[in-house]
């Protein structure tokens, strides 16, 4: 199985996720094609520039998870993942220009700072999947 592992730190973001999480139609496609409902909300990760640097080259090379966006939406890839070796989930990366490439946004079916008690600043540990077959 093709992994690949990156750390960063949780930070606090500007809750745009949790409005994608929440539209209809995302989560519809998530629930399809990563094998889970999701929780309304995202765990928001940074990576240093050398860590962002290297995994951005990686996951570019990757097929992904391909999200379908509704019109005025930005479409997106997932991969799945394991984080802190206990939680599945899946990163999303939308394809919007001024993304920050050193941020990942987390998804899984539970409240991941509850579940693993993660607070900002807590350093995580992610195992991203590269094949796209694996269900979360």
């Amino acid at each position: 199985m093709n992994t690949i592992k990156a750390k960063g730190t949780v930070f606090s973001g500007e809750n745009v996720g949790n409005r994608f999480i929440g539209i209809a139609w995302a989560k519809k496609q998530i629930r399809e094609k990563l094998g889970f409902d999701p929780y309304i909300g995202t765990l928001n990760v940074r990576l240093s520039e050398k860590e962002a640097k290297h995994l951005k080259k990686t996951l570019q090379d990757s097929k992904g998870i391909k999200i379908t966006p509704a019109k005025g939406f930005f479409k997106a890839r997932c991969f799945n993942i394991l984080i802190m070796s206990k939680i599945k989930g899946a990163i999303i990366i939308p394809e919007k220009p001024d993304y920050p490439p050193n941020v990942l946004e987390i998804i899984a079916p539970t409240c991941l700072r509850k579940a693993l008690l993660l607070t900002d600043s807590n350093e995580v540990e992610i195992t991203i999947f590269l094949e796209t077959n694996i269900k979360a």
